[in-house]
């Protein structure tokens, strides 16, 4: 498995789902929050704009949840056997799976709207495992032999749920083990291709829920990925900065660059509603 995790790394930084900004030129983050780099582990499905179409894809398929499994998966597959960065996280993921839960040691596989469903699908098909299909509303249909089904219980059964990403596991408390415990299920695994290790796991552990993940954003990834020439020695120093201290990198960035939060309040309205609520929550202070 170390050389699919070595696929899957360069493949992250391939397809920019990890993307590090210039120096001197960090990202905005909905928080209000600014930070170095970006995580959009979608774009493995081999670039934002495949990832964006299958978004679309989605988009029109969940209004029916009857069809909606068999219409994603469909297109994911067909995406698995012709783009190898995906298919390098999709095998992961099964690997994964097999090495950590065992084949025999789980029942189902589950996955969120929109975004774990990329993962999840196809990764089910292969196990050979019904597939759960959480919608956003709690509702959950079961997918199986090309076919779903709204579900009321599944008896205690033990689930596996797959997402792209975990950050403070917040969609996990707010929607993913809920809708499983409304159906009387029990999530006992999550894998995650990419956890951004901001406390997502520890949530987890509280929930009852075992995490593992593909990748782990410290700074073994981006020393490799220095090594590897994908960023260089300036972007690599940012991270390793805020990685250390977010709040402190954020206080210091704002005070070196006194401009930088006066051009953000007139750029574009995504830009300044940001650094608006970068002032509202004391992020930043305007002198």
């Amino acid at each position: 498995m170390p050389d699919i995790k070595e696929k899957l790394l360069e493949g992250l930084f391939e397809t920019s789902a990890i993307k590090v900004c210039p120096a001197g030129n960090p990202f905005w983050y909905t928080s209000g929050k600014i930070g170095p780099y970006y995580v959009n582990t979608h774009f493995l499905y081999g670039s934002e704009e495949k990832a964006n179409e299958l978004l679309s894809v989605i988009d029109d398929a969940k209004n029916n949840k009857r069809e909606c499994s068999a219409v994603v998966l469909e297109y994911a597959l067909k995406n698995y056997n012709g783009q190898a960065i995906y298919k390098t996280a999709i095998d992961a993921l099964v690997e994964s799976i097999k090495e950590h839960v065992g084949i025999n040691e789980f029942d189902y596989i589950s996955g969120g709207e929109r975004r774990d469903w990329f993962f999840s699908l196809v990764t089910a098909h292969l196990l050979k495992k019904p597939h759960i299909t959480i919608f956003k509303d709690l509702e959950a249909y079961i997918f199986s032999g090309g076919s779903s089904q709204k579900v009321e219980s599944i008896n205690s059964a033990r689930v596996v749920h797959i997402a792209d990403i975990i950050t403070t596991a917040s969609s996990y408390e707010r929607a993913w083990v809920p809708a499983i415990t409304n159906i009387s299920g029990n999530i006992e695994h999550s894998f995650v291709i990419v956890d951004r290790l901001q406390g997502g796991a520890e949530t987890l552990r509280k929930l009852g829920v075992v995490s593992h993940s593909l990748v782990n954003i410290d700074e073994g990834v981006f020393r490799s990925a220095y090594e590897k020439k994908y960023i260089n020695k300036d972007q690599y120093d940012l991270v390793c900065d805020y990685i250390k201290d977010p709040d402190a990198f954020m206080t210091n960035f704002f005070d070196e660059n006194p401009d930088f939060i006066k051009k953000a309040l007139s750029g574009d309205e995504k830009t300044a509603q940001r650094a608006r609520l970068c002032i509202e929550k004391g992020y930043c202070v305007i002198k």
